[in-house]
């Protein structure tokens, strides 16, 4: 399997997933203003969208969205625990912690990628801070967001935390969030596929 990415992106999600399970993932460096590869293919014809992230099965077929391919790798490896079992409803909390990280924390932070102007910027800084409020409470006497395991929503967050760091955000109001984003952080799956992607040393 290959995986698209662009370094930090939200494609290091699923990174940290496959490493995380175990699964090794070949990697293709994506240049989303060019929207080339490292190996030279226009993206496009990998995926139309032209975002990342994108996994390339064995037998050539894609899956794109961050959601559906750290459930689609946790599927595959169900003794890492990185995700409850299907028709469970410990599967469907955690369905409800990937939509809400991906439509109200992810999307917040996009227009900060641009050149926002000050009201738009502060507009979006203020939505954060409200996400990040509710997953401070939820975060309160449990090391990770469902509870005791480390599972795909951990991965998705992380990676929303470490843009939180790149735009400055202070977590200082929010200790439950900063202790958090040491112990992931601390995780040596978490920092090979920070290391892989250039992030650290």
């Amino acid at each position: 399997m290959k995986l698209y990415y662009t370094p930090g992106a939200c494609s290091l999600s699923p990174h940290i997933v496959a490493e995380e399970a175990g699964i090794p993932l070949e990697l293709e460096k994506v240049d989303l203003k060019s929207h080339r590869t490292e190996s030279g293919e226009d993206y496009y014809s990998v995926n139309p969208k032209g975002y990342v992230p994108t996994l390339k099965l064995d037998d050539g077929t894609t899956l794109t969205e961050g959601p559906a391919i750290v459930q689609y790798l946790a599927d595959r490896r169900p003794a890492s625990g990185l995700a409850p079992a299907n028709g469970t409803f410990a599967r469907y909390k955690l369905q409800e912690w990937l939509t809400f990280i991906n439509g109200e924390i992810h999307k917040a932070f996009g227009p900060l990628f641009g050149s926002p102007t000050d009201e738009v910027k502060k507009d979006s800084l203020a939505k954060i801070a409200k996400r990040f409020g509710y997953v401070e409470k939820e975060l309160a006497g449990r090391p990770f967001i469902t509870g005791d395991n480390f599972t795909i929503a951990d991965a998705y967050f992380f990676v929303m935390l470490t843009w939180a760091q790149h735009f400055h955000i202070d977590l200082k109001p929010f200790s439950n969030i900063a202790a958090y984003f040491t112990r992931v952080a601390s995780r040596p799956k978490v920092h090979a596929a920070m290391k892989a992607e250039g992030l650290v040393k």
